[in-house]
Formats: C-alpha cells, structure tokens, sequence
C-alpha cells in the first residue's frame, strides 16, 4: 500500500488558490515598494524636535508617516501570506526575515513621534485638535493621546523598538516547530487506508465514528507534541516574560491591563466572563453525559466530543457548495453584502486546500485597498469546516466595508468587533440550516453543531482565557513557569470545565502547549464575548427590526473609528454587563433540552 502524500501547491489548479496579483503583479513590483521604503523611512528624522511646532507641522508629520505605513502594510502583508503558503520555502523565509529587520530600523527611526505628541502641553493640543489642517487625524490623535501615561523617553522607546524583534522570537520557533518540523506520520482509518496525521487533518479524524481511529489519532499526535514538549513549554514561557516585560516597561499594572488598555476594556469585563461562564457550567457538564450516552460509551474522552451525535447525516460538502451555503444564509444581510462576497470567494480571495508547509488553521487577512484574503484548510468530511469558511466571511466583509467608509487611519478595526463580525456570521448559517429542513435528524445535526459552536467558542475559549490570566499572574508574582507548571495548571481547569463525567487522559495535559493564540496572550477571551455580541445582533437582523440590517452593517463600516465597548452600544449590545453572556448561555440551555428531546428516546 502506498502511503498517500500531502499535496504540493503545484498540485493545485489556480482557481483553488489566492490570487496576490491584486497586492503585486510580481515579486520584482514587491521588491520595488521595499526599496522605496528602505530609502523613504529616513525622511521622518527630519520632523525630529519639531513635531509639536504647529497643527501643519503635525499634520504633515503625519500624513507622510501614512504614506510610509501604507507600503509597509501591504509589503507585509504579501510576505506574510506567502509564508503562510509555505512556512519552509527559503525564499518567502529571507524576504519575511528581511522585512523584519526593515521595520525594526523603522520602529527605531520612529520612535521619538509618540514621545513629541504625548509633550505637546494640553491647551496646545487640545487647539491643534480643532484645527482643520488635523481634522482627518482627530480620532486618532484622541487615541494616540490616550496612551501618554504608557509612553516613555525617546531613549527609552528607542530600545523597546530594538529589542521588539528578539522579544517575538518564541512565535517564530513555536510555528517553524509546529508548522514544519513535527511529523505526525500516518493513520489507518476506518477504510484501512493510510492518511496523513497533520495539524490540519487531525480534526478529521476526530469527527469520525469510529471511537478507536479517533483514540489511535489522539495518541498518535500528543506523542509528538510529547517528544517536543520542553521546547514548547521554554517558547510559551518566553511568550509570557515578554508580555509582562513589556507590561512593566510601559507603567501598567499588569500583563493583562496592558492588553486591555488599548481597547479601552475594563479588566472586569474579562473577569466578569469568566464568573458568568464558571457560574453555568451544569448545562456543559449535562452535555458531555448527553454525548456519553448517545455514543454508546461506558466512558467519555475529550477525543469523543467532537463527533456529530447524528451519524446518519451526510456531512460531505465541496468547497463551492459551501460558498453557496453561506451566501443563501447571509441574504437578511442584502444584496450588497453577498454580491460582493460571492465576488471575492469565486474570485480568489480564498487559499482553499491544505498543502505542504502551509499554515495551519485559519484566518482573514486584509490590507488597505486590497482584498480581504481568506486561508482554508478545507476538509470535505469535515462539516464544521464550512462554519469556518462563514466565520472567516466575516472577518474579510468587515475589512471590507471598513477599507471603503473609513480613512487608513481610522479602518483597521479592532479584534474585539472582529470576533463579533464572525461569529455573527455563524449564527446566520445556524438559523439559516435550521430554517430550511423539518428533518428531525438534520435538526438535531445542526443544532448539535450550534451547541458544539458555543461550547467551543464560549466555554472553551473561557477556559483559555483564564488559562492565559493564571500563568501570567505566576509570571507577574515572581514564580517560574516550567512545563510541570503549565501541565497542572491546565490540568485543574480541565477538571473544572470538564466536571467528573469526562475521563481526562494525561497527554491532554499538552494541549495547553500546541495553542497558536498563546503566543497572542488575552486574544482568546474576545472570542466568547464576540459570540454573545453576536448572538444579540443577529436576532435583531433575523427579527427583522426597524433599522436593524443598516445598524449592523453601519456597525461593520465603523472600523476603527469608535472604542469597541462604544461601537458595539451604538449597536444595541452592553459588554459592560453579563447580559449578553447569560443570554447566550441561556441559547445553549434551550438548545441542550431540544437536542436531548430530538435523541433520546
């Protein structure tokens, strides 16, 4: 039996893969645009000492500030996505590499604009803000402003910008590691054929019916992150120094303040997620017994709580099919929205399949005038994958709209409302799949997916979130973050979130080591709020209320221009306040009990 390859870009018809023509015709056209910036960034020394002179000096300080970002936007954001098409190819390795070290020069170079803006006394600046030469800079300069009592001396900000390159490098080992060294070898499925254990196939094998090809999966690829496991633990542990290094350095009270500052999010917002979530955790604990029961197993493994309890339903769905799956359940939206998503997805803004040394995972990544792309790693079995390809949707039509109703200054929303814009667009796809069949076992199929959805985007990324607020207090209060640390840790919120019903097996002690949003520490608890936003606007859109499809997409077109917990009360919805999580939790309560009634007998 030949064992079976994981295919090449070159396997690939073009129309499977992104088109980055729209970014650079060429590699020769990028190289162009890095040598404009190499020789262009040495022009703002010439603002040095002068910045706070005048409104006009400012403005023009800042205007040629913006035409510099917007080259390097979009030459990082081509090099990016190359390398997200090959983490091995040496080519896109240098040309990343070589960006980097472009921009820590330019960080550098930059480094005394902040300092010169926070010094402008008070009364200068507030009448430089109603000067009309700064009427575009307005938001944000407000914004900029706000940061002054975590900005330090030029001195000071000069060395954090040099020192920020080596200060990242626990990313760059954790994805090389991951991404590309880490072999997984092969798995017989239930067919007796061979298929490549990956980071991106692991998924399916976890979806499959059969309880030992899952278990065999399981094991098969924790032993490798096992073997691995002491580098993995150094890159999280640095990951951490570097947060709460950077926390100290800036005058915050701490790592996850600082996160939250620039959002202008109150600490008790991510504290009151995680009360409301530990508060209702029974219905979760009734769920893992629901699933125990359905599967017919004397005992539960979390490598058990990912397949339909629905076997019957036929989950296989190409990639277009699913494209016309999303739209038909975004039409509440209106035609603007879907004509021109339909456009992008069938015009290449999305890299579809899985090929060797592509990232894993997925993501939306835009730049200003230039399309939203999208990376897949679509799987045809693997049903939850057109649930992605909606959520990623989502991302790309907020870059969107964003890019066309807001300056470059003020577009580039921030991941709070992304997360809300995505999982949004779940919510449609649910209703969407449930309006359309009076099939009880494709009800139960679906609403067994839209509470697989909310365990995994509430509770789970609750449970990361506290995770990631642990082992930076430990960090913070002095005590040594070792792998034997991370690994109990874990393992008491494991027991915590997943109650006495579920056998908790060792190797999933190391799942806290294989999370990519770690290295991105207080990411992930955006996720669970960005669900209950989402839950609440899209009833209202599916209510149908007055105004309600022009809020929503008003709210998509804001980008930047508003702090989140602001932009999301102009919506309708108060993160201040448990409301919105309750209400969620309460979703899942009701369609616990429906999903119950439909399976058992």
């Amino acid at each position: 039996m030949t064992t079976p390859k994981v295919l090449t870009r070159a396997d690939l018809p073009d129309s499977d893969k992104w088109d980055l023509t729209h970014l650079f015709s060429s590699t020769d056209k990028w190289t162009e645009d890095f040598a404009w910036i190499q020789q262009a960034y040495p022009k703002l020394t010439e603002w040095k000492g002068h910045v706070g002179e005048s409104a006009a000096t400012l403005a023009a300080c800042l205007e040629f500030e913006k035409s510099l970002d917007q080259k390097i936007e979009r030459v990082y954001h081509y090099a990016s996505l190359q390398l997200a098409e090959d983490s091995a190819n040496p080519e896109y390795l240098a040309r990343m590499g070589q960006l980097q070290n472009l921009l820590t020069k330019i960080s550098e170079t930059a480094s005394f604009l902040g300092p010169e803006i926070q010094a402008i006394p008070d009364e200068q600046f507030a009448r430089f803000l109603e000067d009309p030469a700064l009427a575009a800079w307005k938001i944000a300069l407000k914004k900029i402003r706000r940061m002054k009592p975590h900005v330090l001396s030029e001195r000071e900000e000069r060395l954090l910008a040099l020192g920020s390159s080596a200060l990242d490098g626990y990313d760059d080992t954790f994805s090389q590691l991951t991404d590309v060294d880490m072999k997984f070898g092969v798995v017989t499925d239930e067919k007796g054929e061979e298929k490549p254990l990956t980071q991106s196939s692991y998924s399916s094998f976890l979806v499959k019916r059969d309880h030992p090809l899952r278990k065999r999966a399981f094991h098969q690829f924790y032993e490798e992150f096992q073997d691995h496991q002491f580098t993995l633990a150094s890159s999280l542990a640095y990951s951490v120094k570097a947060d709460v290094f950077r926390a100290r350095a800036r005058n915050y009270p701490s790592a996850l303040e600082a996160s939250l500052f620039r959002d202008d999010v109150p600490a008790a917002v991510y504290e009151g997620l995680i009360s409301a979530v530990r508060n209702n955790l029974a219905p979760l604990f009734r769920y893992y017994e629901l699933r125990r029961r359905v599967l017919g197993l004397d005992e539960l493994h979390h490598y058990d709580t990912y397949v339909p309890l629905v076997p019957e339903i036929n989950s296989r769905v190409t990639f277009d099919e699913a494209i016309e799956q999303i739209l038909a359940a975004f039409e509440p939206l209106g035609p603007e929205y879907t004509a021109w998503l339909s456009e992008g997805l069938r015009g290449r803004w999305c890299d579809r399949y899985e090929t060797k040394g592509k990232r894993s995972g997925a993501f939306s990544s835009g730049s200003f005038g230039a399309p939203p792309y999208i990376l897949m790693n679509y799987k045809t079995d693997v049903f939850s994958d057109v649930y992605t390809l909606a959520h990623e949707a989502g991302h790309s039509m907020h870059t969107w709209f964003a890019q066309r109703s807001q300056s470059f200054q003020d577009y580039n929303y921030p991941i709070f409302l992304a997360e809300v814009a995505s999982t949004f667009n779940e919510e449609l796809l649910t209703h969407h799949l449930l309006e359309k069949t009076e099939d009880k076992k494709m009800r139960a199929y679906i609403i067994n997916r839209q509470v697989d959805d909310i365990r995994g985007t509430l509770f789970r990324q609750t449970m990361f979130a506290e995770f990631e607020k642990i082992i930076h207090a430990i960090e913070e209060r002095g005590d040594a973050l070792t792998l034997d640390v991370f690994k109990s840790e874990y393992r008491e919120l494991l027991r915590a979130y997943f109650g006495e019903g579920v056998v908790l097996d060792p190797q999933l002690d190391l799942e806290c080591l294989r999370i990519p949003h770690f290295y991105n520490a207080f990411y992930v608890y955006k996720y669970a709020t960005g669900i209950s936003a989402a839950v609440a606007l899209s009833e209202r859109v599916l209510a149908k209320g007055a105004g309600s499809v022009e809020s929503y997409l008003a709210f998509l077109k804001s980008g930047g221009s508003k702090f989140p917990l602001e932009t999301l009360q102009a919506a309708g919805v108060d993160m201040t306040t448990s409301a919105p999580i309750e209400s969620t939790l309460r979703l899942f309560e009701r369609r616990l009990t429906e999903l119950e009634n439909l399976l058992v007998k």
